[in-house]
């Protein structure tokens, strides 16, 4: 509805205003609020999300040596909290990894709160990024022999996530975590174009580059200081 009134606002510009401004100013203006009408409308949001999911390989159901489940901001937690349970109560793994800086500690204590025993869960709270979430977690997870993995995150987020996490040798079974009813059209869109922007960025810098099973078993000097200076090993008590 929105969208029509700004079109509708746009046509009765045109309309009132002077030759010499629609071309310079009516038109150019008119461009782009078509564009965003239709990239905010039903089949432009669903294009978007297509191009980011279709790809994604089906949850097979089969069981796998983690569940590994990526941090994204407080609105979409709750949500893997559900999803994971779900994994853990169908027994998927034997294992629960938490990923990301402002999220791991939160979901392995909500976890343990559900009744997921101490022993089954554990993280690291040091990633501030998709990049991050996967060398940190490699870091921890590659030495205990952790290969077949089921990845938790969003739609939008997945494909970058699981590219990133093939790329340390992990065999990934994406999982989607659904994406927070709260997101209006408007903050859906930018998510995913940031996504695009991600997965460019990424694919350009060489970052999806698979790793050598030398450089698995010996990760950086700076993420092996790091792990230790910032104390981002998490256990359950």
């Amino acid at each position: 509805m929105e969208g029509l009134i700004v079109l509708v606002l746009i046509g009765i510009m045109w309309i009132v205003s002077p030759r010499r401004w629609r071309k310079r100013l009516i038109s150019p203006i008119a461009a782009i609020a078509l564009l965003s009408v239709l990239a905010l409308s039903p089949l432009g949001l669903g294009l978007a999300s297509w191009g980011l999911t279709h790809s994604l390989p089906v949850d097979s159901g089969e069981a796998v040596d983690a569940i590994i489940v990526l941090g994204r901001g407080e609105e979409f937690r709750h949500r893997r909290l559900e999803v994971v349970q779900e994994l853990w109560e169908a027994k998927r793994s034997p294992k629960i990894f938490a990923s990301g800086m402002l999220d791991a500690e939160f979901v392995l204590s909500r976890l343990k709160e559900a009744g997921i025993p101490s022993s089954a869960l554990s993280g690291e709270r040091c990633s501030q990024s998709t990049a991050e979430n996967a060398l940190f977690t490699s870091a921890v997870l590659y030495p205990q022999g952790v290969r077949k993995v089921l990845l938790v995150t969003d739609p939008p987020h997945m494909l970058r996530s699981l590219w990133m996490f093939r790329s340390y040798q992990f065999s990934v079974i994406p999982h989607l975590s659904p994406t927070p009813p709260q997101h209006n059209a408007p903050k859906r869109l930018v998510t995913m174009l940031r996504e695009y922007v991600g997965l460019a960025s990424y694919k350009l810098s060489g970052v999806f580059e698979p790793r050598t099973t030398e450089q698995l078993a010996n990760p950086p000097t700076e993420v092996v200081e790091k792990f230790s200076s910032w104390n981002c090993r998490l256990s359950q008590p």
